[in-house]
């Protein structure tokens, strides 16, 4: 069911005056939390909340506070992921082209609540355009007196897909190349310069100021039992009415996909970008929670009318391409996955492809350093178990044309 609670301001609100998001109660949120609560108080709301992390993984937003909050180190850093490389989404860019007020109060709240004196923005290179309306927002919200003892910068991103990790982006706002780091220390004890930082999208910050206004049980009232909240999505694809929908977590894929997007004839959608999961058209009444599938809110639709292997090859060759390369199993499993969906889609398959590649998907699955390599060989190993007859008719369609004497493809 759709409902609007990350969204609600877009549209309403001019998004470049100031006054017009305070006029529908912007920052009332942050003046409940400085004049009425403690930093404990706002964190022990949001962790009740059962808010996760909205980027992917899916973390409990609370509890990353909660550990920054309780490190002894008296520097730290709370950083805004506004990358957006994953494939098919859009949400974030349309968040910040229509509300950047929302996301720099909740910024401040979060600051408030951890300890934090600096906030950053990491902004995809790709949305600089973006850049003097977030910085014209952070600019009101200051003369305004709302970030009082605080401050926000804007860092553009490399234009990397893996700087979409936190790790990477710690690194990329470091100056350094973008790559992931080996695990622990988690960012929350050792992340910009070695200090507790903490890392949150977007989409989950957005969520803040609702949940400080409103506290925490209005908030656990919307969802699943383990899925509180909402979900924004950004639908692309074989699709009538591509565009970015807010629905309740625990609502069909079909409500989305079908009656919202209008798409017809599905073959299979895939849910959470490049490494998303795949589903088939069979699987439509999936909900769309973490129990279910989410991943990071781009859904791409697929008809009938598409090639399955042609799909995996193009997703396997922007996987290789972003990935940093800094661990074997990532750097060289997904140019091995590429190199045989190539031969496939050429026409040249061989018998042990399918066995293969299912090795492959689950070395990778188990050694790689972050989720890029971890994931990568989800929607291929999907499309195995859903779609298999179409890898097996290729292979026996190539086995057959060179067991024909002369035959030369």
């Amino acid at each position: 069911m759709q409902r609007q609670v990350v969204l609600k301001n877009c549209g309403r609100i001019n998004p470049r005056n100031i006054k017009s998001y305070v006029h529908e109660g912007g920052f009332a949120a942050l003046q409940k939390a400085r004049e009425r609560m403690k930093p404990g108080d706002v964190i022990g709301e949001v962790a009740a909340s059962g808010l996760l992390g909205r980027g992917g993984a899916g973390f409990p937003c609370g509890r990353k506070w909660e550990l920054a909050r309780n490190n002894p180190e008296e520097e730290k850093y709370v950083v805004c992921n506004a990358d957006e490389g994953e494939v098919g989404t859009f949400k974030d860019r349309y968040i910040l082209e229509h509300d950047p007020f929302t996301l720099i109060e909740a910024l401040a709240i979060a600051c408030y609540a951890v300890g934090a004196p600096k906030a950053f923005i990491y902004l995809r290179a790709e949305y600089r355009f973006l850049f003097p309306l977030v910085s014209g927002a952070i600019g009101q919200a200051g003369d305004r007196g709302f970030l009082k003892e605080m401050d926000i910068e804007l860092r553009e991103g490399a234009g990397a897909y893996i700087c979409g990790e936190e790790s990477a982006l710690i690194h990329s706002i470091e100056g350094l190349r973008g790559e992931s780091r080996y695990k622990p220390p988690f960012p929350v004890d050792g992340g910009l310069w070695g200090k507790p930082t903490v890392v949150n999208n977007v989409e989950t910050l957005m969520n803040i100021p609702a949940i400080v206004a409103n506290g925490s049980g209005w908030f656990r009232e919307i969802g699943t039992e383990k899925s509180k909240g909402t979900k924004v999505f950004s639908v692309s694809g074989d699709v009538e009415k591509p565009g970015v929908y807010e629905l309740e977590l625990g609502s069909p894929l079909s409500e989305l996909v079908a009656e919202l997007a209008a798409a017809r004839n599905v073959k299979m959608v895939q849910v959470g970008g490049a490494t998303g999961r795949i589903l088939p058209a069979t699987m439509l009444d999936t909900p769309l929670a973490y129990e279910g599938v989410l991943g990071s809110g781009a859904v791409t639709v697929y008809d009938e009318s598409r090639d399955v292997i042609d799909i995996m090859r193009r997703n396997t060759e922007f996987l290789a391409e972003e990935s940093c390369g800094k661990c074997t199993p990532c750097r060289d499993g997904t140019e091995a996955m590429l190199e045989i969906l190539e031969r496939l889609a050429g026409g040249d398959g061989e018998e042990n492809d399918i066995r293969i590649l299912q090795e492959l998907g689950r070395v990778m699955t188990a050694s790689s350093l972050c989720g890029l390599g971890q994931a990568a060989a989800v929607p291929l190993l999907d499309t195995l178990e859903h779609f298999r007859r179409e890898y097996e008719t290729r292979i026996e369609q190539s086995l057959f044309l060179r067991s024909i004497p002369g035959f030369k493809a």
